[in-house]
């Protein structure tokens, strides 16, 4: 099978997982208590929508009512309510969310949430995939040592401890005692009047995002350096490097030029998941230094019920998943010219 076949076939099977991952979360939802009551109130409260035509519209977004009559919903068959869902998923359009009243994708855009959200989370991600590859890679060119054991001893426990915990002991530490961070949020509170000049927005910035990207990084760095060190120990062990040795090729050459190279598949894996999942924000994280991003309004939407929003965020949480692996499968054969596409 060539690649231009075998990627029809990646995309023929990509598109039947966002089908179900669309039913999935339709079913979820369904089966979750209260979502349509809550629609419902929301629709026929005339605080809320005083408009008949915004209420006529709502009514067609959601799909649960066929129409009013004497302020009483009209209750709308299942399968219409899924055909109306399914083309909202496939168009994007996921409603209003139910804390502002707004359309969820313009919350999630607009007020930066998902803007904060790619800054915290893709830093730390991107920091935690470098320093856990470089430090997998030298551990396990000296493995049994002094060195090796204990950055495996210390990952493991980085990678034990709670975000929450170690958020808490940072803003202890660095933010109340010694303060030379803020404890929490995105920006100052003074900025919502005045903002100062660009030089100065981004080393605040920059002090606001170190101790929730110190957090993550601290945490998702140790699971990228078992994973390399587990990756890196095969491979070292395989004919060709003690053939390179003997070659008297440099221990450099050996670990990142041909080692590494030969163990990335996993890592490859690794990487676009994690880049994947970035959407999905860090609710443990984002609740514990306020950081105004995705992972906050997960939390905050669970309190509300705000159903529209939770839906959007699993869904597109999905869809960066499946992208992500479907890059990946695609990296495999620019890696490894050993892979056949089949």
């Amino acid at each position: 099978m060539g690649l231009r076949a075998y990627l029809l076939k990646r995309l023929l099977n990509t598109v039947i997982l966002v089908l179900f991952v669309i039913t999935l979360n339709f079913i979820i939802f369904e089966l979750m208590p209260g979502l349509q009551g809550a629609i419902v109130n929301l629709i026929s409260n005339p605080k809320v929508n005083q408009n008949p035509a915004q209420k006529e519209a709502l009514l067609k977004l959601y799909g649960l009512c066929q129409s009013f009559v004497n302020g009483v919903c009209v209750p709308n068959p299942i399968q219409n309510r899924f055909a109306t869902y399914f083309v909202n998923m496939l168009t994007f359009r996921f409603g209003d969310s139910f804390q502002t009243g707004q359309p969820v994708l313009h919350d999630m855009i607009t007020t930066g949430k998902l803007e904060n959200t790619m800054v915290l989370l893709g830093t730390a991600t991107a920091l935690s995939l470098l320093i856990g590859t470089l430090l997998g890679v030298l551990v396990a060119s000296k493995r049994g040592s002094l060195f090796d054991s204990g950055w495996v001893t210390t990952s493991l426990v980085t990678y034990s401890l709670p975000t929450f915990y170690m958020g808490l002991i940072f803003i202890l530490v660095f933010a109340q005692q010694l303060k030379w961070f803020p404890p929490g949020g995105v920006t100052p509170a003074e900025w919502a009047i005045s903002l100062p000049p660009l030089p100065t927005q981004i080393l605040v910035r920059i002090e606001h995002l170190f101790l929730p990207a110190l957090t993550l990084t601290l945490f998702f760095y140790g699971g990228n350096l078992l994973l390399t060190r587990a990756t890196m120990v095969e491979a070292l062990s395989e004919d060709y490097i003690t053939t390179a040795r003997a070659k008297g090729v440099s221990q450099r050459s050996i670990l990142f030029k041909h080692a590494l190279k030969n163990a990335s598949l996993p890592l490859v894996t690794n990487a676009a998941l994690s880049f994947g999942g970035i959407l999905s924000g860090a609710i443990i994280t984002e609740t514990v230094f306020n950081w105004d991003g995705l992972g906050l309004w997960i939390w905050q939407s669970i309190g509300w019920k705000d159903f529209p929003v939770m839906q959007a965020i699993f869904y597109i949480v999905a869809l960066c998943v499946i992208a992500a692996n479907f890059l990946s499968d695609i990296l495999y054969g620019v890696l490894d010219p050993r892979i056949k596409y089949q």
